[in-house]
């Protein structure tokens, strides 16, 4: 019902910046909570940042408080990911992903039930 495609990802030097967009089709974007997460090859997927239907609320990893900004336009069914001094240990796949209705449920639960995109890889040399 909502199909996600992720791009802007790339090859960056330690320190720099990059910034994702997630674009959305299907049902409004405005219906759901969006999130963004990363998995590095050999490990889990972890959590990067959520923001909420409209905007009011974000929530980041502390590993990124202060260097990632989560972003919406609902008008034009987009999300970002604004990264700034970005790390070696922080190449990963970027995942977006729009959570379930079910906010009752746990968080983990929510996030897996809901809608994924692809993925885009960033690459952070040293």
């Amino acid at each position: 019902q909502v199909q996600l495609v992720e791009s802007g990802g790339g090859l960056v030097q330690a320190g720099g910046s990059l910034r994702l967009s997630c674009i959305a089709s299907g049902r409004s974007l405005s219906n759901y909570d969006m999130g963004w997460f990363r998995q590095a090859p050999g490990k889990e997927r972890e959590f990067v940042a959520t923001i909420s239907r409209n905007g009011d609320s974000t929530y980041y990893a502390d590993s990124v408080k202060g260097r990632f900004t989560i972003s919406r336009d609902n008008a034009r069914n987009r999300v970002y990911l604004q990264m700034h001094t970005l790390k070696p240990e922080e190449t990963a796949v970027y995942y977006c992903a729009a959570a379930s209705f079910g906010y009752g449920l746990p968080s983990r639960v929510r996030w897996d039930s809901g809608y994924w995109g692809q993925g885009t890889q960033v690459t952070v040399s040293s």
